[in-house]
């Protein structure tokens, strides 16, 4: 039956090709506006570790004193060096991990290449397992040689394509700021979307090129970036390279995994906050976190207000051109009141009838989908072009290609059934006789 009625809305589109044209563009724009901006929306709101982020949790505690603190305020979005390593030496989660952004000149053996500044991270051993950061050569340093603050250094997919020409540079030496440092693995792909593990250096910004242990950046003074906030008589420390012990200014990560051990974590964080207040570094009552991944973006809010917009622009868009979609759907339904009176006089049912009406709307719908969808191709080849950093991850993956089709074929079917409803009430006789 279904080829029937496939055949009968084939010949009733090509009978009328104009308006089977306006039709068709007018889903088309509304497909392409709304995929376009809805794809943005997806991948910058999107899981940036699938499977994993449910077991990653990211502490708050609130080590600053009452000068300036309102009371319900949440706990800093940071700690301080103390708190993190204090933290971190604990081992109260499966894993946890220190760290902060920082950037470090190059200096290449080749003659051939001028020295140059990359994006750096400074982090502790844990960082690459707990984030599934995948490896291209060799493996990430050890928990020893966080201690021991090794001259050990983890690089990026194209800084060992630009120095190393892509071979496996395991093992050999790389001079970062004045100091050499023994490469110890070579990461593969990887561009976390959001960049999660440090908002502070940018919501979207891509991987860094170079993994260094804390300690050793810390040890050497490497520069860093990222914000910090102050109180009592907050200033420089540590040769003033540093932000001083009333600073937040690093990220402290942990990974749990089963909920009891979320609960133990949280409480751990409670007594935490006791201990330090007892010790007369903590002034007020413990105000403790324990956000997941998800929830942590969430509380940044790291999808843009004007990605937020434009989609629900698009999609208002998209109504705006289904609701002419259903007046070009009923004027042309109408104009075959005659042949679907003769349908109806020869025993076709009403249902019958209806179920005809709406395979001619699917098939609108879904040519309508190809032209929203190289629409949407192009739109998201329009953003791509523009300055924001979050521009080269507009890509349509299969899910929204799915997507695509399936809302228009859905939206179009939505937008034929109140046409085919109209058009199945016209009584037979009244067609019969008039004809």
């Amino acid at each position: 039956m279904l080829a029937y009625y496939l055949q009968l809305a084939l010949r009733s589109l090509g009978r009328n090709k104009a308006l089977t044209a306006l039709m068709v563009l007018a889903v088309a724009l509304g497909i392409g506006a709304s995929m376009t901006t809805l794809t943005v929306f997806h991948v910058l709101s999107g899981d940036p570790l699938p499977g994993r982020s449910a077991q990653l949790y990211y502490p708050q505690i609130d080590p600053r004193d009452n000068g300036a603190l309102l009371p319900g305020k949440d706990p800093p979005m940071q700690v301080t060096l103390i708190d993190g390593r204090n933290l971190l030496h604990a081992r109260r989660a499966d894993r946890q991990a220190l760290m902060t952004g920082g950037s470090v000149p190059v200096q290449p053996d080749v003659a051939a290449i001028d020295p140059f500044y990359v994006e750096a991270f400074y982090t502790t051993a844990d960082f690459f397992p707990m984030f599934e950061v995948p490896f291209l050569y060799g493996h990430a340093w050890s928990v020893a040689d966080d201690e021991g603050k090794a001259r050990e250094v983890v690089i990026g997919r194209e800084l060992n394509n630009q120095l190393f020409g892509g071979k496996d540079s395991v093992g050999r030496e790389l001079r970062l700021a004045g100091t050499s440092y023994r490469i110890a693995g070579v990461l593969d792909d990887w561009r976390p979307a959001p960049h999660f593990y440090d908002l502070n250096v940018g919501v979207y910004a891509p991987a860094e090129e170079v993994f260094l242990p804390l300690e050793t950046a810390l040890e050497l003074g490497l520069s860093r970036n990222g914000s910090n906030d102050c109180w009592a008589n907050g200033a420089g420390g540590l040769g003033a390279t540093l932000p001083s012990d009333t600073c937040v200014w690093l990220q402290f990560w942990v990974q749990l995994d089963s909920r009891a051990k979320v609960a133990a974590y949280r409480d751990f964080l409670v007594h935490y906050s006791q201990e330090q207040k007892g010790l007369g570094r903590f002034q007020r009552a413990p105000n403790v976190r324990l956000p997941s991944l998800m929830q942590w973006l969430d509380y940044n809010q790291v999808v843009p207000d004007d990605v937020r917009l434009q989609t629900g622009l698009a999609f208002g868009f998209l109504l705006v051109c289904l609701v002419n979609t259903v007046g070009l759907m009923l004027a042309k339904f109408m104009r075959r009141a005659g042949e679907l009176g003769v349908r109806r006089a020869l025993g076709a049912s009403r249902r019958a009838v209806f179920e005809q009406l709406l395979v001619e709307s699917a098939m609108i719908g879904l040519v309508g989908g190809i032209g929203g969808l190289l629409l949407a191709l192009l739109g998201l080849w329009v953003v791509r072009q523009r300055a924001e950093n979050y521009a080269a991850l507009a890509q349509l993956d299969p899910p929204m290609l799915l997507a695509t089709f399936l809302l228009a074929v859905g939206a179009t079917l939505v937008a034929g059934l109140l046409p085919a409803w109209r058009a199945c009430q016209v009584a037979p006789a009244l067609q019969l006789k008039s004809n």
